[in-house]
């Protein structure tokens, strides 16, 4: 796994500060961050009083999803994910005023690649 140099610079001081492995540091940060669901904070005060910093996880992914949700995940804009659902070719279900996507669903519709026409919409 790959991360930004600064997270790994990070990451072999909190290694250091707390004389443990990386690899134990990163499994008990992903241990909290399922526990916790949300957000994880690495709180190792040395003598220094240095606190190294904290980040946020996502506690899952929902399995049902906006339009705007759609979008973001395909990346391309909303007005093209509501064209392919009015037209049938996005799997999605109109509840209402408002379109709602199995998660499921639309990942098998992408991993299936067929043709999109589309005539706008995207980013």
């Amino acid at each position: 796994m790959r991360i930004p140099s600064s997270q790994a610079r990070a990451l072999d001081q909190l290694a250091f500060e707390t004389g443990r492995p990386k690899q134990e540091v990163v499994s008990e940060l992903l241990a909290r961050s399922i526990d916790a669901g949300r957000r994880v904070t690495v709180d190792r005060r040395g003598d220094s009083g240095l606190v190294l910093g904290h980040h946020a996880f996502r506690a899952h992914e929902p399995d049902v999803l906006t339009l705007d949700e759609v979008a973001e995940l395909l990346g391309v804009g909303p007005a093209l994910i509501a064209e392919l659902a009015q037209r049938g070719e996005l799997p999605g279900r109109r509840i209402g005023k408002a379109w709602r996507f199995a998660r499921g669903a639309v990942l098998q519709w992408l991993a299936r690649g067929e043709g999109v026409q589309a005539t706008g919409g995207d980013r």
